[in-house]
């Protein structure tokens, strides 16, 4: 629990974005591992097999209610290409595009967010990703390109207008 149960929780918030349904799915989690321990054949993939539990919990719940919103990261500025800039109209649109990026993520199917939450926020690899969902990494591979095309979209639409960009040029 102690080598992954931060990684766990930080996946299930990043899916569930509540705190106390996390910590349920994750508590939830470590039971089911615990009553089918023997069903891991490879110790080395651990991290995978939790991981895949938790997001199944998480799945479960999604289908249980709507979504919440989704809690922006420091990590958000790598998916929108550039650093932390430090001047205040450069905050100001960084902000606006950090809101703009975590409703984009918000309005994509599961599928996309769950691949995008795992690859960007858990740093996990295609492979790791792959063998958390049982998918191969080709899917994986289309599932990112796809809800990066769709965030790019959706961001590219709700741009600040050209009037409030100039205005800090």
């Amino acid at each position: 629990m102690r080598q992954f149960g931060d990684e766990m929780l930080r996946t299930a918030f990043l899916l569930l974005r509540d705190r106390y349904d996390a910590e349920e799915a994750v508590q939830d989690s470590f039971i089911q591992a615990f009553r089918h321990i023997n069903q891991l054949q490879d110790e080395g993939k651990l991290k995978s097999w939790l991981i895949r539990i938790v997001v199944n919990r998480c799945r479960m719940k999604q289908r249980a209610w709507s979504w919440g919103r989704f809690s922006p990261s420091p990590r958000i500025e790598e998916m929108i290409g550039g650093q932390p800039i430090p001047g205040p109209e450069e905050k100001l649109l960084t902000k606006w595009r950090n809101e703009g990026l975590s409703q984009a993520i918000h309005k994509l199917k599961y599928i996309y967010r769950e691949s995008i939450t795992l690859y960007y926020f858990n740093e996990m690899s295609v492979s790791e990703i792959a063998g958390s969902l049982q998918l191969s990494e080709n899917t994986v591979k289309a599932r990112l390109a796809r809800g990066r095309q769709q965030l790019q979209q959706m961001l590219e639409q709700e741009e600040p207008d050209a009037e409030t960009r100039t205005a800090f040029d």
